[in-house]
């Protein structure tokens, strides 16, 4: 048995990096629309005295910090692996998802609250004119789209932080959307209509952050992967040459990529190289149908294992210097033993299968006569399986 890790290729690590270039634009982009698009709100609504307006552009100024977050968390997050950090820094975009998370749902509730102030105070709000409609309506427009330009980009680099950030914008949008109805109705005299509004806004908006929560606390506790996916994965490795059949399949999620362990079952006689060979076979088939598969660490199983309990807590066999040792003791007036150029141990089923490769016997000495007198010097060896002796050089 052994266990290896297939590390990232190179065209990773470039995918990684075009990756955080692509977050780094959609995100610097949305940072200037917000300037911009506060600015113009602030400018605005202090010429025609709209309150509202003039806090919703303060809210798009605010969008700015938020946006620098994301710059900062998709930068570091996106890094490749270090000796500090052997699985990436994904964990960093989950931190932020959870962090803007809980800003939306902060969001809903300061929208939701205000709103329900000024419903049951029957605050009087002023006729605000044209200039702070078109105003709005340019604001909604520019949200909505880096809204949707954002959510296209999260989901093609497969970014949560990018998501939860599009989501963001589109609670922007949706509350400028609250404010122009509730301009609208103001300009003609219904100002009530824009309290109800942005009530069921902060609700919606509450809703969004509410999931983006759930989804980054289930991977920050190592959910797996849906269920489908791992039995696909499953079926990938089986179809494999090679491999006799997969167990312990794990999955789990470290921000936009996938870490994935199994046990791969060979036959019981392979060399280490061959079965070695035969796990990488399976992490290129793996890595091939989930192109988001980061790290790939496989366990060579020469039989199937996986209703016992793991080896590691069991009583262990001897290994091979110590085997030596005591088949010195017991073989050593044995021509076969003395005249032996290799020895392989196989561990199957709580014992170990010894072949012992010779140079020559004594004359009318035959293999099957030489295996039989080993046997009968080693009643004793308990953990002995099948004993063969071969003539020739060994596999070795």
């Amino acid at each position: 048995m052994n266990a290896a890790t297939s590390p990232p290729s190179p065209r990773g690590t470039l995918n990684r990096e075009i990756q955080a270039r692509e977050a780094h634009r959609v995100t610097l982009i949305g940072a200037a629309i917000d300037f911009l698009v506060g600015l113009l709100k602030v400018v605005v609504g202090w010429l025609v005295g709209s309150a509202a307006l003039i806090a919703d552009g303060i809210h798009s100024f605010s969008d700015l910090v938020t946006d620098g977050f994301v710059l900062a968390a998709t930068h570091f997050g996106r890094q490749a692996p270090d000796s500090d950090h052997p699985y990436g820094h994904g964990r960093i975009e989950t931190l932020a998802t959870l962090w803007l998370g809980s800003v939306l749902i902060f969001v809903a509730g300061g929208i939701a609250w205000a709103s329900l102030a000024r419903l049951l105070s029957g605050t009087p709000i002023p006729a605000p004119g044209l200039w702070a409609m078109g105003v709005a309506v340019l604001s909604l427009v520019a949200k909505e789209w880096i809204f949707r330009y954002t959510l296209k980009v999260a989901k093609r680099v497969h970014s949560r932080l990018l998501e939860a950030n599009a989501w963001h914008s589109r609670s922007d949008a949706l509350s400028t959307a609250v404010v122009l109805v509730g301009l609208v109705a103001a300009q003609f005299g219904v100002g009530w209509v824009d309290a109800v509004a942005a009530i069921i806004v902060g609700v919606m908006v509450g809703q969004v952050g509410w999931r983006l929560l759930w989804e980054s606390s289930r991977e920050l506790i190592d959910t797996a992967l849906p269920e489908d996916d791992q039995e696909r994965m499953q079926r990938i490795a089986e179809a494999v040459s090679g491999v006799d059949s997969v167990h312990d399949l794990r999955t789990r999620s470290v921000g936009s990529h996938v870490v994935l362990d199994l046990h791969i079952v060979v036959p019981p006689r392979l060399t280490v190289s061959e079965a070695h060979e035969i796990g990488n076979a399976v992490s290129r088939q793996l890595r091939k149908a989930y192109p988001e598969l980061a790290d790939v660490t496989f366990h060579i199983d020469p039989e199937d294992d996986s209703d016992q309990i793991e080896h590691s807590l069991r009583p262990g066999l001897p290994l091979r210097s110590d085997i030596e040792t005591m088949l010195d003791e017991v073989w050593q007036d044995c021509p076969a033993w003395r005249n032996r150029v290799a020895l392989d141990l196989h561990y199957l089923a709580e014992q170990i299968d010894v072949s012992v490769y010779v140079r020559r016997l004594p004359a009318g000495q035959s293999l099957d006569d030489a295996a039989h007198e080993l046997r009968e010097c080693s009643p004793h060896l308990g953990w002995m399986g099948r004993l063969r002796v071969w003539q020739g050089p060994g596999k070795g």
